[in-house]
């Protein structure tokens, strides 16, 4: 009798949410080929849990405190090539591309079932990407549209450090915490809003901070 057992897929989970951790950490060890290696609430603790759990995939939320996932995802590329999947309950739409951009081989909605999740986990393991099929066309059809003139998105005209910015404009957050929360100056912060307020052609501080409330707002209902 062979009792060899297939090499479990070991899975780092990075996200500031506890519950969301336990419940995934239930689910992905229900699998026989998987097990929960370890898990990471922000980007200094997830840096610090691959070089000590060696994990075969981190699961990588956006919505990080500090440093966000997008610059976290920057960062891991800068000194490895595990593969990364991000689950983020924001729309692929906005996050998707970028994430890919950075360096993410996945995208997916916590909104998901978790099937789906333990299926993106066994894709980007076999070296393959995953996004859903609408986001995956909208990329491509983007990509080969060369008529395309303008934006397809608002955000797809800020930076990723200035859509993290905006997004904390958005939840009303002055810039002295916004400096806080980004390990920045207040200065650099000033310095993102005036080029936020330019490329949004908006006139007054007030203005930026209606702007950005007013979508914030949309973008957590979708």
């Amino acid at each position: 009798m062979n009792t060899l057992r297939k090499k479990s897929i070991r899975v780092l989970i990075i996200d500031d949410h506890p519950i969301l951790r336990r419940g995934l950490s239930l689910v992905i060890n229900q699998e026989e080929d998987m097990t929960v290696c370890g898990e990471a609430e922000n980007a200094q603790s997830a840096i610090r849990a691959i070089e000590s759990r060696d994990p075969d995939i981190a699961l990588v939320d956006i919505s990080l405190k500090g440093i966000n996932g997008i610059e976290l995802i920057k960062m891991i590329r800068n000194q490895s090539t595990l593969p990364l999947l991000v689950l983020s309950r924001h729309s692929e739409t906005i996050y998707a591309e970028r994430a890919i951009r950075a360096g993410a081989n996945g995208y997916i909605m916590k909104q998901e079932p978790t099937e789906r999740v333990i299926d993106a986990i066994r894709k980007v393991m076999r070296g393959e990407r995953y996004l859903s099929e609408p986001i995956a066309k909208y990329i491509l059809d983007k990509r080969f549209d060369l008529s395309q003139k303008e934006p397809i998105s608002l955000v797809e005209i800020f930076s990723d450090r200035e859509l993290q910015v905006f997004q904390l404009i958005g939840q009303g957050l002055q810039p002295r915490q916004i400096a806080n929360e980004l390990n920045l100056s207040v200065k650099t912060i000033e310095t993102y809003r005036s080029n936020i307020k330019q490329k949004l052609n908006l006139q007054s501080a007030a203005d930026l901070i209606q702007y950005a409330i007013e979508w914030q707002r949309t973008e957590n209902t979708e």
